[in-house]
């Protein structure tokens, strides 16, 4: 059962940290290649609370907050930037990110921190925090493609250009956009530093943000229930095939190229695509 409960959390954590990217480049059309770095600032900040004598759910607010803020000064530096400037802009965040937490010491350094407390309520109790977490996360985001910032998200990640035209204040809806989705990927962070009870900078590289985007487009960019399944299916695989986690980078890649060429809205287009053919 033990066994179980650590699939079960790790896929609740990685559906709420794929959700909160799906809102930046989902939704808002904004591409993210460093979104492991709030990750990363969730799961320091949480682990140094709990550390510090901090319960664990009075520790994922201010993870969710100062993950918030940091992507809020990220979007601001980035609005005069689009397309593969702010993929790479982004992408240097993350090595920014990982190089400033292996040179401070106070943080673990290379060695990272160790010894994270567990949480009072046990493994089970983690579990139903982590469903829940994701749970709110999935409603608040369905919530929000449905609502009038959602289809100013749309109008953005559709025609940036003609949205200003339509006085759509564009610069504050992108950085709502990444205010939320860091603000998502820290909790996302704080979990999974209590989850795994150790943490260091390799945890949050590139690597990880190429592995979680890989994880939206296969859903469906931009579909809240296929990337939440995309990201559920994908976490476990490598704990439940060894060859799978020898190599990731590869089969995720193979799986981008395959939706890519053969139905680029991922899981999301392939099951309307079927139902409209069935009708």
């Amino acid at each position: 059962m033990a066994y179980e409960i650590i699939l079960l959390t790790t896929m609740a954590i990685t559906v709420l940290f794929a959700l909160s990217l799906n809102v930046i480049t989902g939704f808002c059309g904004q591409v993210s290649l460093g979104h492991a770095a709030f990750y990363g600032i969730g799961a320091y900040a949480g682990a140094m609370l709990t550390k510090a004598g901090w319960p664990l759910l009075a520790a994922l607010l201010p993870a969710a907050g100062l993950a918030g803020f940091i992507g809020f000064l990220v979007g601001l530096m980035s609005l005069r930037v689009r397309h593969d400037f702010l993929a790479i802009t982004t992408m240097g965040i993350a090595f920014l990110f990982v190089g400033l937490v292996r040179k401070q010491e106070w943080l673990g350094g290379e060695i990272g921190i160790s010894g994270i407390p567990a949480v009072a309520f046990g493994r089970e109790g983690l579990l139903v925090t982590a469903v829940a977490c994701a749970g709110l996360f999935a409603a608040v985001t369905v919530y929000l493609k449905r609502s009038w910032m959602g289809f100013a998200f749309d109008s953005i990640a559709d025609d940036e250009d003609t949205a200003r035209i339509l006085g759509i204040d564009v610069p504050r809806f992108k950085l709502w956009a990444f205010v939320i989705g860091t603000s998502g990927a820290g909790v996302a962070g704080a979990l999974y530093a209590h989850h795994v009870r150790y943490i260091g900078p390799d945890s949050f590289g590139f690597v990880e943000s190429v592995t979680v985007l890989a994880m939206v487009i296969i859903g469906g960019i931009g579909s809240v229930w296929a990337v939440a399944l995309a990201a559920a299916v994908l976490s476990v695989l490598p704990l439940w095939f060894q060859f799978v986690d020898d190599y990731k980078l590869l089969i995720y890649g193979l799986l981008v190229f395959a939706v890519m060429r053969f139905s680029p809205n991922g899981i999301a287009g392939a099951l309307q695509s079927f139902k409209r053919r069935t009708r």
